[in-house]
């Protein structure tokens, strides 16, 4: 495969062959979805959370929600390994389990009116597993939080123009959620955003050298204190002022980006510049110090199967879909999309020469042991205004990457620096905002777990519970962030990540054994589960082992390795809860097996 549109082409066919095939089968025949069935969006409908929505409406709500920085940043540090692994991981991945994960936590909080993965375990496999899901998914949100935003500390750290143009975000959000609620003019908000947003982009090569250039040319510590500073007040502001606008306007720059990626790959169609498989297969790689398994399945989450998606699916989209067979668009076809999403990624990392990608994802230190020339970087520098050497993390090399591919078009070498500039602050807005809104999550499971022992913390509206669960919240993601690098903080979130969709598939494959017509249909969840179980916690024990526990290694955190190891055990609980649960029902006859839920309450 030397072209890029060979690996766009055969996705696509892949793709819409599984959609049309595998997607019908598995919504019609295993999941019996019937729309004569009145869905939690009609029963509990009340214009506010609980609305219903046309499919393609739901499928793009759903599909932004899900679609953030993992499938474009997890592909890019998984090029270490070569173009072949990523590449295959992906398709494999989404087909067998991203897409069936991703469905079927969709199709079990309906059958529990929209409730979250920690009440559909709780009422499916006992309060112990219920428990012991909320606990990981506080785990989960927490870490998620802390590689994100590693994504982003890399990004604008040394880079003013970047900063400013992100910065520049708050202040232009808020104006359009003012503007937007005392004039109610929605459509005028959205292009005073917009061409704000254009202006600090452009604005951004007049400040560099300049008191405000000097203010904003920060180091890595810096924009790592900023960012869990930031997001504790972003996440106590109504959400109308800050996270609704910023997320609105962050999807206007998600479809230009990944227009220009499809104009990019498809109109220039670059050369795969890399080599199917690396001599980092084994391990010692200067951006992953793993083997290539377990690490390409954690590295590439999103993409392929991702545990986050549960919170999307069991969260606000469950209480939106109008009819049951809506969740094949809605939850299947979203999960595809974002699967070509992430070949497109992995297709701007391995055009670059192999040389140009270390040199942007490793340390200097590390490069040179390498014994790599660069190539094009020297160029691509010069063009775009700044040193890219050592800006680990992916999100400079997928916005090189892009840069690198449009760099064909001769009229545009002298937008290259916008161009680039402009991807920076997407990736960063985009996170930043997925950043707003987790930590609000991590807030309410808190308060939620915490109100178990101290019952006034369940009360949302308790200003000291909200405000003390909000700075614990920012407090453990903050540190996350500031004591690891990329490979040891990114291979916490990967285990994480793919330890909460083995949890998903475990219900997923309970609520097949109560409603599909045959036992075997479970299958479609305990292949990938068995999979992806294995892989997870053989990932984790790696970590602990080589790295965590390792005084001689860059990520050596033994708090680290705890959480690692907790989390592991939670996984495990919650399995053996799950076999004695299968056991029970399958013993039983079908007529009882298939009992529905209790009758619909509202949540």
């Amino acid at each position: 495969m030397d072209n890029a549109l060979t690996f766009v082409i055969s996705t696509l066919c892949i793709l819409a062959l599984c959609y049309r095939f595998y997607g019908v089968f598995f919504v019609r025949k295993v999941l019996r979805a019937d729309d004569s069935v009145v869905t939690p969006s009609h029963t509990f409908e009340d214009g506010k959370n609980y609305v219903p929505t046309k499919k393609w409406v739901n499928a793009g709500q759903h599909f932004a929600a899900i679609a953030a920085a993992g499938p474009l940043v997890g592909p890019v540090l998984a090029a270490q390994f070569g173009y072949l692994p990523g590449f295959l991981w992906l398709l494999v991945g989404c087909v067998v389990g991203g897409a069936v994960h991703d469905t079927v936590v969709l199709f079990a909080s309906m059958k529990h009116n929209g409730k979250s993965l920690s009440n559909v375990a709780k009422a499916e496999l006992g309060p112990v597993a219920g428990w012991c899901t909320g606990l990981a998914m506080l785990f989960i949100i927490t870490i998620t939080m802390a590689g994100l935003s590693m994504v982003v500390v890399h990004a604008l750290e040394r880079n003013p123009w970047g900063t400013f143009a992100v910065f520049m975000t708050i202040p232009i959000a808020i104006a359009v959620g003012l503007y937007e609620r005392f004039t109610g003019n929605h459509k005028g908000a959205t292009w005073v955003g917009i061409i704000a947003i254009m202006v600090a982009v452009l604005a951004g090569p007049y400040i560099q050298g300049t008191l405000l250039g000097d203010w904003l040319t920060l180091r890595v510590d810096s924009v790592a204190l900023a960012l869990p500073i930031y997001a504790f007040f972003a996440s106590a502001l109504p959400v109308w002022l800050l996270l609704t606008p910023r997320g609105y306007l962050s999807s206007f720059m998600k479809i230009g980006v990944f227009g220009a990626l499809v104009v990019g790959v498809v109109i220039i169609n670059p050369t795969i510049q890399f080599p199917a498989l690396t001599d980092f297969i084994h391990g010692g790689g200067p951006v992953l110090a793993g083997p290539v398994w377990p690490f390409i399945s954690i590295t590439i989450a999103c993409g392929a199967i991702s545990g986050f998606h549960a919170f999307i699916g069991s969260g606000t989209t469950p209480k939106l879909v109008d009819k049951w067979s809506d969740i094949r668009p809605v939850a299947f076809g979203a999960m595809l999309a974002e699967c070509m999403v992430a070949v497109l990624a992995l297709v701007a990392a391995t055009a670059l020469h192999p040389a140009d990608y270390f040199a942007i994802n490793a340390s200097p230190a590390a490069f040179a042991s390498l014994g790599m020339e660069v190539v094009d970087l020297p160029h691509l520098s010069q063009e775009i205004g700044m040193d890219l050497a050592g800006r680990t993390g992916g999100a400079v090399t997928l916005a090189v990457g892009m840069t690198f591919i449009f760099t064909k078009l001769p009229w545009f070498a002298t937008l290259s620096s916008y161009f680039f500039q402009f991807v920076i602050m997407f990736e960063a807005v985009f996170i930043l905002t997925a950043v707003d809104s987790g930590t609000r999550v991590a807030r309410y499971l808190i308060q939620d777990l915490g109100g178990d022992l101290y019952a006034p913390l369940k009360r949302l509206d308790w200003i000291p519970g909200s405000i003390g669960a909000s700075v614990a919240a920012c407090a453990l993601w903050g540190y996350l962030l500031t004591s690891g690098d990329i490979n040891s903080v990114w291979a916490l979130f990967g285990v994480s990540n793919q330890l909460m969709a083995s949890i998903g598939l475990i219900i997923g494959a309970t609520i097949i054994l109560r409603v599909a017509a045959k036992r075997i249909y479970m299958l479609t969840c305990l292949i990938p589960l068995a999979y992806l179980f294995v892989t997870v916690n053989y990932a984790g024990y790696w970590m602990i082992a080589n790295v965590y526990l390792n005084t001689q290694a860059r990520g050596y955190n033994p708090i680290n390795a705890g959480i690692s190891a907790i989390m592991m055990v939670l996984g495990l609980i919650i399995l053996i809860t799950a076999f004695g649960k299968w056991k029970t029902m399958l013993a039983l006859p079908k007529s009882l097996r298939s009992g529905e839920v209790p009758a619909p309450s509202l949540p």
